[in-house]
């Protein structure tokens, strides 16, 4: 099934989607891949910025070019989701995150992190300048300078996001594991 959701998920959201369910996402996503994934993790709500429960968390690392003072995105593929299990799970549980946005399997810690309270999405990988072309407006970046443009945490206004199948849902079922 088709759904177009408006972020940030609430709990209707969350408990209606399926695994299978295509997905289209409007609002804000922001980009984590390992260090700025550990970052986040020894960081408090307080320090951040940003509210991270109020958008989808995107395993990426974009290729950004700056065009004056505005950022343009050039690719923006997903990145293997599998590598940051042990810390997706303890952001999910840390900033109430109820969307990762990523690519191929998860881990255990993960899919049990996001029981009853998320969802995680797979965008197809290659894709990157597709995802590039969803991307409105770079609406902030985060820790640039120190962890360079692909590790950085990039906050994004995206509409029509996807299309994004539904891998990992809030019931516990898992696409990869469907008989």
């Amino acid at each position: 099934m088709k759904k177009h959701i408006i972020l940030p998920f609430d709990e209707k959201n969350i408990q209606e989607l399926r695994i299978g369910d295509v997905v289209y996402l409007d609002g804000l996503i922001f980009t984590a891949r390992d260090q700025a994934s550990k970052k986040l993790a020894s960081s408090s709500k307080d320090q951040l910025g940003f509210i991270p429960s109020e958008m989808a968390l995107y395993h990426c690392g974009p290729l950004m070019k700056k065009k004056k003072s505005m950022w343009e995105v050039i690719s923006a593929g997903p990145t293997t989701s599998n590598r940051m299990d042990d810390i997706t799970s303890d952001l999910i549980d840390m900033f109430s995150l109820r969307c990762i946005i990523g690519k191929g399997l998860i881990g255990e810690k993960t899919v049990e992190a996001l029981k009853d309270q998320g969802v995680f999405l797979v965008f197809t990988g290659g894709a990157g300048a597709l995802a590039a072309d969803l991307i409105k407006k770079v609406k902030e970046v985060k820790w640039l300078d120190e962890l360079g443009m692909a590790e950085a945490v990039w906050m994004f206004s995206v509409e029509e996001f996807g299309p994004l199948i539904v891998a990992i849902d809030a019931h516990g079922n898992n696409l990869f594991q469907k008989p």
